[in-house]
């Protein structure tokens, strides 16, 4: 990218709406926008931070009747000068606005480049920049806090703090080793030993809470399996509160997966109901089980809706063998029914929750939304001024940071030269680094924001 250009984008969805906003920004912004403006004052006359009513005219014909904010540089989102029109929403209109605006010589903006010019001119950091996208991105209450508290710089600073911390230290040991006879390390490393179980602990903290902060972004990976007519597709309906899947008292109907995401009481819960799991010589059935098979190897949690009105049978003891070392709930469905298979019989072949439950009548529904809060969250989900880490790509960097950490306490341990503290420590500080974009390469740059929708 040129980031010495300047570039245009619709920043808005592309529908019919009330308004649509398309975004200029870059040197010749302010400039170009004039040229097709027309106010009561010129853009360039016009000072930063407000909003000017006008028409976009072109070829001595009104085109739209807008509204034009003009944000200067160096205190606008990007850095530079930014144009933000507000046009009337319909799509023929954004779409002659932003065409009028490319014939001037301005360029196209690629996916997150609004956002990446922002990083680049030192706006926001990496770690901000992820959190624009989780924020338009967010599908529930307690995702979108984390996003809005990431973007605030709480992830930041507490990385900027420690790696002061981790700076200081390497500084110390460096002038100490330059300069022995004016600084000190008798002592040190007691005094180093304490420094890094602190910075450890705040580390392994922050570690602890990307557990929940990365099923709170992202939601629960849950599979629906059972045998045919357990009631699968029953639950998934009563769930997503829809007639999502086709219910029929007829075994084997779901023949492939049926994908859905529920948001239970801030859980935002990434559903597979599956076909149902038995031995089968129907081609189009043995597919679905096989999927059915493969989905559970990738799941967060499994739901094992068991139909409690017949005797369990080996297609119940084959499900059972997939799911032994997965996160699990059982529920003995069509509780309504005279009830044969108990609690027991499920103990006695798996250790997991199990919750008596009528999909039919939407019985035991709240039982089962709470297991899964026990489960994954130890029955509260919290929203206090904590950071939290929802980035699987934060938590992998802290996790590496720890690490050499620990190198260093091992060669403390061993009574190591200093200069290997130094080493270790160095690399602690290049994994912080990488989290708010200090140390970054391109290509990661790239990657991040690749991702970006259009126009941000």
């Amino acid at each position: 990218m040129n980031n010495s250009d300047t570039i245009a984008a619709i920043s808005t969805a592309l529908s019919n709406s009330g308004i649509s906003i398309i975004r200029v920004s870059g040197p010749s912004a302010i400039y170009s926008i004039d040229k097709l403006y027309n106010g009561k004052c010129k853009l360039t006359e016009v000072g930063a931070n407000t909003i000017n009513y006008g028409h976009i005219v072109y070829d001595g014909n009104i085109i739209d009747e807008v509204l034009v904010s003009v944000f200067k540089s160096p205190n606008s989102f990007t850095g530079e000068d930014v144009i933000e029109i507000n046009c009337h929403g319909g799509v023929l209109i954004t779409r002659r606005i932003l065409e009028m605006i490319l014939r001037l010589g301005i360029r196209h903006a690629e996916p997150g480049e609004f956002t990446k010019r922002a990083f680049l001119n030192g706006r926001i950091d990496l770690s901000q920049a992820e959190s624009v996208m989780d924020i338009i991105e967010s599908n529930s209450e307690y995702a979108l806090n984390a996003s809005v508290k990431q973007l605030n710089g709480d992830v930041s600073k507490e990385i900027i703090s420690l790696r002061e911390k981790i700076i200081y230290e390497i500084a110390y040991i460096e002038s100490a080793l330059d300069d022995p006879e004016h600084i000190s390390l008798d002592g040190y490393n007691e005094r180093l030993s304490g420094i890094i179980l602190e910075v450890k602990n705040r580390i392994n903290k922050l570690i602890l809470s990307s557990d929940n902060g990365i099923l709170l972004k992202n939601g629960i990976n849950t599979v629906i399996v059972g045998k045919p007519n357990a009631g699968k597709s029953s639950l998934l309906n009563i769930l997503a509160k829809k007639e999502k899947a086709i219910v029929t008292d007829i075994p084997g109907t779901t023949r492939d997966i049926i994908e859905e995401q529920i948001n239970i009481n801030g859980i935002v819960l990434n559903i597979l109901d599956t076909a149902g799991i038995r031995d089968t010589d129907n081609t189009v059935e043995k597919i679905g089980v096989d999927k059915s098979l493969d989905a559970i190897s990738e799941a967060d949690l499994i739901i094992f809706v068991v139909d409690s009105s017949i005797n369990l049978d080996d297609n119940d003891i084959t499900i059972i063998d997939k799911i032994k070392n997965k996160k699990c709930i059982c529920l003995l469905n069509k509780s309504d029914l005279d009830n044969i298979v108990t609690e027991e019989d499920i103990k006695s072949h798996i250790n997991c929750n199990i919750i008596s439950v009528s999909a039919k009548h939407a019985l035991g529904i709240e039982e089962l939304e709470d297991a899964i809060k026990d489960m994954f969250f130890h029955g509260e989900i919290s929203d206090n001024n904590e950071v939290v880490i929802t980035s699987i790509r934060h938590k992998d960097l802290l996790c590496k940071c720890d690490e050499s950490l620990s190198l260093v306490m091992k060669s403390l341990e061993d009574n190591m030269p200093e200069d290997f503290y130094s080493i270790d420590l160095m690399d602690a500080y290049k994994y912080l680094g990488l989290i708010i974009g200090e140390e970054v390469e391109d290509d990661l740059v790239e990657e991040i924001f690749s991702k970006f929708c259009m126009g941000k």
